[in-house]
């Protein structure tokens, strides 16, 4: 065998190394970047500015307001669809766009749709059809696979499309930070800072304000029976306060717990929580965990310190880190794999 075959049959044996070592300083790369909310920026330093353009949706779907954010490259992006939660502006919430710029340094073609109920604390089942017309618009693109992370209260919209049978097979990895199972639980806990799981409790103060807020953004479903549950702080009268709803506000707020989405999802997924969360308690995330194991999914999921809500936590260990970057390693490598 000549050396230039030789060079080439050894080229092509250490590729696969090469790749590994790639993702994995790519992802040690972002997550120093993330966890130091931009005063280290080792990812920036190494990488191209995203460039910015309006993703348009396929002629099959309905209208889209969402933007690509992708790094100039020789080959098209894998896609990732990056799911906001509550956001006045939508796509154009200033974190928002430093987040999914930083992601689509990482490597990815990065869609970042507006989800409506979402800008206004008016969460719906049909918010989902955003997301939905966002994978479908990277797979026109030519961004194959398509991976999804929802972030807070939109894990709610992403893992409903992530489920939807007329896309699931383009989809690669599902991520959810900062997420919620139950809107039943949620409630309980919005409405009285208590949460429970098993042996794992706690109560935390009540937001007042943002209770108004949710009560005027949903001022439809506040009947006699909503009045009295909203008005409620009482964690033990929850329950009784829920079967007192009318039936369509009921099967509303089942249709709004994404630990039902699960049977329908055939991507590897991915749970990531911070253990103080103040805005969504970490046991939302085992009992997504719980719910994706009862259908039998693949699932990762981690409880750190080093992760608040959707941004750095006070208190990194390095345990932490590390349980924290083989999460991200495993999601980005299930994210980029061919389907």
């Amino acid at each position: 065998m000549s050396r230039i075959a030789w060079l080439l049959l050894a080229l092509s044996l250490s590729l696969p190394t090469f790749d590994a070592a790639h993702r994995l300083l790519t992802t040690s790369l972002f997550l120093v970047e993330f966890l130091s909310e931009g005063r280290w920026r080792p990812l920036s330093a190494v990488t191209e500015t995203p460039q910015v353009s309006i993703l348009h949706a396929p002629p099959s779907s309905p209208a889209l307001a969402a933007d690509l954010y992708a790094t100039p490259a020789l080959v098209a992006r894998a896609g990732l669809v990056l799911v906001h939660g509550i956001a006045p502006r939508g796509k154009d919430d200033p974190h928002l766009r430093d987040a999914a710029a930083l992601i689509a340094r990482a490597g990815y073609a990065v869609a970042v749709p507006t989800i409506d109920g979402l800008t206004v604390l008016r969460l719906r089942p049909e918010d989902a059809d955003a997301v939905s017309a966002a994978i479908r618009a990277l797979v026109d693109a030519g961004h194959r696979p398509v991976s999804v992370l929802g972030v807070s209260l939109g894990c709610s919209p992403a893992l409903l499309a992530a489920g939807d049978p007329s896309i699931a097979s383009w989809i690669s990895a599902v991520l959810a930070l900062g997420g919620y199972a139950s809107a039943v639980e949620l409630l309980r806990y919005t409405l009285t800072g208590a949460y429970q799981l098993d042996a794992i409790r706690g109560q935390r103060p009540v937001d007042e304000r943002g209770i108004a807020r949710f009560a005027r953004a949903n001022a439809d479903l506040l009947d006699g029976a909503g009045q009295r549950l909203v008005a409620n702080r009482d964690p033990a009268s929850v329950d009784g306060l829920i079967r007192e709803l009318p039936p369509s506000t009921r099967h509303l707020l089942e249709q709004l717990s994404p630990d039902r989405s699960f049977a329908s999802i055939r991507a590897p997924i991915f749970l990531v929580h911070g253990r103080g969360d103040p805005t969504v308690p970490f046991t939302e995330t085992l009992r997504l965990d719980g719910a994706a194991r009862a259908a039998g999914r693949r699932v990762t999921t981690v409880i750190v310190g080093a992760v608040g809500h959707v941004d750095p936590g006070a208190h990194p260990t390095l345990g932490d880190l590390a349980r924290l970057a083989a999460a991200f390693y495993a999601f980005n490598v299930a994210a980029q794999r061919p389907r």
